[in-house]
């Protein structure tokens, strides 16, 4: 039979055939295999993909047929049957192993399907036979596995790179499994010991997220400098360096970039809305404006140019125009945030009836998000000094959806602040049973308890629970602090602060902090505690109490 021209599929990027790669020559097949090639052709070209799949992998397990086993890998991987192409893929290797193609393709499915040993066989077939290897991807599909793979494929990469020292594949490839474990050091110490060859960019931005991620970034700013000198196409390296910028606060700089970005690549409108963002960022209203209606107009990034036109007008004290812009940004991850600008912008305006009105009608029109429009009215009316309505709302919501635990805990945190612990306890109560290790619910009950009852014995019991669950979360351990401090366990409770200040510098942390320090007689730090947290929160209601309930005024 003659080679069959492809009606079926594309052929994927990562198994395009080299250029040098030679016709598939089919072999002679009996009448059977004839027509079950040709019935899985005409049902590839009648777009029944399933019928030619199974067609073709039946006949390469039974001819064993390169041409064949092929032909079924190209079908299994673009319809993404992985197993299917894992079969095939080592069928064709099998039967083709002078084909640098089948052992490339057999060694990518193996480490797709994570028999990471079995596929270094195969990648060195095709590193042997000085064809383009894919180490790169064999190290990065390692990145979900456990320590323990990892560590095993890295022993791999060390014997081959005893054979071939200066292979680049390899090199980076193993850079790529020590930064997976958590080697940074030793990831960069590789790459700077072993310098890209001519045309070798990943290795080079490999080692710019290395500097950044152990906070020397600055080191690898003129590194991307020099090599988008080098390389002034690569639209990877500018946009690595771009993005640096912006995290090292750089925005002017950083929109100089995004501004060459999107003029080199001018129908790439994700950098069009990078370059927008980063104009938000820098204050530039009118040029992120411009790029925002540009976006609309191209129909890209739709509901997030909206949402930040609103944000715009919002900054320029235009309400009616922000308000405008947020009622047109549809459903997906920008619509709640909308609702909620929406929201807040008319009931700070006195529109509390209109608000509410707005939320119903989007309840009403996508009710997949009624649960958490139900929140954002219960929250903003809480939050614009209407917590009895708010009240309300949640008690309405949680008739139509009374198994909703964040319904529950949004009543139980009103509860507390209505005085009604009583409602609180039993809404955290009816959390815990469904979910008894549920961190929210015990760290809030627990909290209460401490902060608003005698009940410490049981309260301490609840947060360390918490604590064990989640023992870096910050508000977890402020609790425990907290509860030491009830408990009268002062150098506890002032260890337990400190970490929880350290990891959230918030002002409640702070206030507690305070007054540990004060009840231990150190008033000093306690004042100096106290003077940091209000130059980033002057207006803390519970910072300002507490020093006037301990110092009998408001003011350091």
């Amino acid at each position: 039979m003659a080679p069959v021209e492809p009606q079926v599929t594309p052929v994927p990027k990562d198994t395009t055939p080299a250029p040098d790669a030679k016709p598939q020559v089919y072999g002679s097949f009996t009448q059977e295999t004839f027509v079950s090639l040709m019935s899985a052709e005409l049902a590839g070209q009648r777009n029944r993909f399933d019928i030619a799949l199974d067609n073709y992998v039946t006949q390469a397990i039974n001819t064993q047929d390169p041409g064949v086993s092929e032909r079924a890998f190209r079908i299994a991987e673009y319809l993404g049957a992985d197993q299917a192409a894992l079969d095939t893929s080592l069928i064709w290797a099998r039967n083709d192993r002078t084909n640098l193609e089948a052992q490339r393709a057999a060694a990518i499915q193996l480490a797709r399907a994570g028999r990471y040993d079995d596929s270094m066989v195969y990648m060195e077939k095709v590193l042997q036979g000085q064809g383009d290897t894919h180490f790169d991807f064999l190290a990065l599909s390692a990145s979900e596995t456990d320590p323990e793979t990892r560590n095993a494929l890295l022993k791999s990469f060390d014997r081959l790179l005893a054979k071939y020292p200066s292979n680049g594949q390899l090199i980076f490839g193993k850079a790529l499994l020590l930064q997976q474990n958590g080697d940074a050091e030793n990831s960069l110490k590789l790459l700077e010991d072993n310098p890209p060859k001519e045309g070798e960019v990943a290795p080079i931005l490999l080692r710019a997220r290395l500097l950044q991620s152990m906070d020397r970034g600055k080191e690898a700013l003129p590194i991307l400098e020099k090599s988008i000198k080098k390389y002034p196409d690569d639209k990877r390296l500018r946009l690595t360096y771009a993005r640096m910028l912006v995290e090292q606060n750089r925005m002017t700089d950083a929109k100089v970039q995004f501004s060459s970005l999107v003029q080199q690549f001018p129908e790439d409108d994700d950098l069009r809305y990078s370059l927008a963002l980063v104009c938000l960022e820098a204050k530039a209203w009118d040029e992120a404006a411009g790029y925002l209606e540009d976006l609309i107009a191209r129909g890209a990034h739709v509901d997030s140019a909206h949402l930040n036109l609103g944000r715009i007008h919002e900054e320029r004290n235009d309400p009616q125009s922000a308000l405008a812009e947020y009622a047109q940004v549809g459903p997906g991850s920008d619509f709640l945030p909308a609702q909620l600008r929406q929201a807040d912008i008319l009931m700070n305006n006195g529109s509390a009836a209109e608000a509410s009105k707005r939320l119903a009608e989007a309840r009403e029109a996508q009710p997949d998000y009624a649960i958490q429009l139900y929140l954002i009215e219960a929250e903003t009316l809480a939050n614009n000094n209407q917590a009895e309505r708010g009240w309300q709302v949640l008690n309405q919501a949680l008739k139509q959806y009374p198994d909703d635990l964040n319904l529950l805990y949004t009543r139980a945190m009103l509860a507390e602040k209505r005085n009604d612990l009583a409602q609180m306890e039993k809404d955290l109560r009816t959390i815990l049973k469904r979910e008894p290790e549920n961190v929210m619910a015990l760290n809030a009950l627990g909290y209460t308890l401490s902060d608003r009852t005698t009940r410490y014995a049981e309260a301490k019991e609840l947060i360390e629970k918490a604590h064990t669950l989640n023992p870096d979360d910050p508000a977890v351990l402020d609790s425990l602090g907290w509860v030491n401090y009830r408990l009268g366990n002062l150098d506890a409770a002032e260890r337990y602060l400190r970490l929880a200040l350290e990891r959230f510098p918030d002002h409640e942390v702070a206030a507690h902090l305070g007054e540990v320090l004060w009840a231990k007689g150190e008033q000093r730090e306690a004042r100096k505690i106290w003077g940091k947290a209000l130059e980033q929160q002057p207006d803390s209601p519970i910072l300002r109490s507490t020093m006037k309930r301990l110092t009998g005024s408001e003011t350091l």
